[in-house]
């Protein structure tokens, strides 16, 4: 008879870790399924699209808050990579500048969708609106959501909950914030920019 495996001798990828990618991919096809149908929308209405009346996506200032929003990656790619040498302040410290990066990210997002409201361009306004605020909101929902759960981890690390053999939730956190950066510049190169 077997005897049962033990932590230690368990092999493959921890069940949390399959689990994210599981998550991730299922987000990932949700993206996928907006842009297909932005882009099946758009295919009917090439030649006024956007339609007439409705205003320009503001392509400078998002493109600057795309930097911002990369920077936070590269914050939060540090916290990993500190918590995985048991360095726990530079970890708390991180965290909380991938969080400030974050919501730096959705107040101009915030701004930008005040501006156009102003303009005119309204999830009611028009197909091209409400395509828009799926698919951007869709993100911006996601970005929050993130920050929460990392303002959470932060919480956390404050008090030494995180080890350098202990810190499954760190990445998890990492994992799925970098998907959060990485599917921006797609979506803002397809969206913003096309």
């Amino acid at each position: 008879m077997s005897q049962p495996q033990t932590d230690e001798t368990q092999k493959g990828m921890p069940m949390e870790i399959l689990g994210m990618y599981l998550f991730i991919a299922s987000e990932l096809i949700l993206f996928i399924t907006l842009l297909v149908i932005l882009f099946w929308t758009r295919s009917g209405h090439l030649s006024d699209w956007p339609p007439p009346g409705q205003p320009r996506l503001p392509i400078g200032i998002t493109g600057i808050n795309t930097i911002i929003l990369l920077c936070s990656g590269f914050t939060m790619f540090r916290a990993y990579r500190y918590i995985k040498q048991d360095l726990k302040p530079q970890l708390t410290r991180w965290l909380m500048t991938t969080c400030i990066l974050g919501v730096v990210f959705l107040t101009v997002q915030g701004f930008e969708w005040i501006r156009l409201i102003g303009f005119g361009l309204s999830m009611t306004s028009s197909l091209y609106g409400t395509m828009f605020y799926l698919v951007i909101g869709l993100h911006a929902g996601h970005v929050f959501i993130t920050i929460m759960l990392l303002l959470y981890l932060w919480a956390r690390s404050s008090s030494g909950f995180y080890t350098a053999d202990k810190h499954t939730g760190i990445v998890l956190g990492y994992m799925f914030w970098l998907f959060v950066v990485l599917i921006w510049p797609v979506l803002y190169g397809l969206v913003y920019l096309i």
